[in-house]
């Protein structure tokens, strides 16, 4: 675990982008209140209020647009929907972007997502994760890093040249 000071240089160097449709609006706001708390410098780019049926693909849009701007590793998003997969299919779209879902399990397997893939964009499908659950893997999803190996460099590189 990282130590207090550690931790509070990780939270005040990234800015975390949070987007989601109707389905994952709730869970959106219990983890921006969590994240706010926490000392994470958020930006929310919609949904601002619960819209029934509105379109996830606008939001994921704009929170794929700020990592991809931005592919330092000092920002990161969030999104949330039903299941995550069709907003991190939307998140994909964009060069630079790793997106990955998580929608409930093995705690490592996100990890990985981090270390191995050094995946800037968390999908969570928000009908199969509770509150306490989804604040927990964020921030152990925001507070692990890239394990910089150079086959995993490799790995990456050759992603971002697929043409």
């Amino acid at each position: 675990m990282k130590n207090k000071k550690e931790a509070t240089k990780i939270k005040g160097d990234l800015q975390v982008i949070l987007a989601a449709d109707h389905a994952g609006f709730a869970l959106k706001e219990a983890v921006k209140s969590f994240l706010v708390t926490e000392g994470y410098n958020i930006l929310d780019v919609g949904a601002h209020e619960l819209i029934d049926g509105d379109d996830y693909p606008v939001y994921m849009t704009a929170a794929a647009m700020k990592v991809a701007e931005d592919l330092s590793g000092s920002t990161k998003a969030i999104i949330f929907g039903g299941s995550g997969q069709g907003e991190a299919v939307v998140a994909n779209r964009f060069p630079g972007v790793r997106a990955v879902v998580w929608y409930g399990g093995n705690e490592e397997v996100l990890e990985f997502t981090r270390k191995d893939n050094d995946a800037n964009v968390l999908s969570l499908g928000a009908r199969f994760v509770d509150d306490k659950i989804a604040c927990h893997v964020i921030e152990l999803w925001l507070t692990t890093p890239f394990s910089n190996d150079p086959r995993h460099e490799r790995r990456i590189a050759e992603i971002d040249n697929i043409e």
